[in-house]
């Protein structure tokens, strides 16, 4: 006979953060709060919050960064898509999010509202601040490719989008981590002319943007 199975309380306190992230409550790239703060909103011990933080992390919803804290990586789990993109060679993930966001793009451009352009605005300052570290610059740059995604007002170019982040992540922290350096006013006005673009309603060279800066970062992978 069937019984009914227990969730243990990491599995339970794994999906309320899980819950809280894809209702909004910390952007992507954004930090959560303490384990000293989250047990006792979670109603679970603090170890227990570490072991869910571990599994999300496993999902590639969190990341821990040394020193720093806890980060979100990723809005939410697709778990037959990330397996997929899981596979994919890094390069193949880019060369998609060519075909995803420079149509995004060119829609961003014709359907942006003005609250989508001041997410677009903050997040490219946002982007321009964040240069002293590697993580952090990652995270601000895509939270600003995924504003101009969310301004497309296309749901299914989200989820391809937010299918990516995991993946594409931590190969862009590894390959500047190479590089050793990040972040140049160049890069920086590489991304502002697309703002502008989108800002200007003009599709075809927001689209354009798009594609060469992304065609470029796939050649740089080689």
């Amino acid at each position: 006979m069937a019984q009914v199975q227990k969730v243990p309380l990491a599995d339970q306190a794994a999906e309320l953060l899980l819950t809280r992230i894809r209702e909004g409550e910390w952007e992507l790239g954004g930090k959560l709060p303490g384990e000293t703060t989250l047990a006792p909103q979670l109603g679970v011990g603090r170890s227990t919050v570490r072991e869910a933080i571990r599994q999300l992390a496993g999902r590639g919803v969190l990341t821990t960064r040394q020193g720093a804290g806890v980060f979100v990586a990723a809005l939410d789990v697709r778990d037959d898509w990330d397996e997929s993109v899981r596979r994919a060679d890094i390069r193949a993930v880019v060369e998609a999010r060519v075909a995803i966001e420079t149509e995004a793009a060119a829609l961003a451009a014709a359907r942006r509202t003005p609250a989508d352009l001041r997410v677009i605005r903050r997040a490219l300052a946002e982007r321009e601040r964040t240069r002293e570290t590697v993580d952090g610059h990652v995270d601000a740059d895509t939270a600003f490719h995924r504003s101009i995604v969310v301004a497309a007002h296309n749901p299914i170019l989200v989820d391809l989008f937010d299918g990516f982040t995991p993946r594409l992540r931590q190969a862009m922290i590894d390959m500047l981590r190479l590089r050793g350096e990040f972040g140049s006013d160049v890069d920086q006005d590489v991304h502002a002319a697309l703002a502008d673009a989108v800002a200007d309603r003009d599709s075809a060279a927001a689209a354009q943007r798009s594609r060469e800066h992304l065609l470029s970062l796939a050649d740089s992978l080689g």
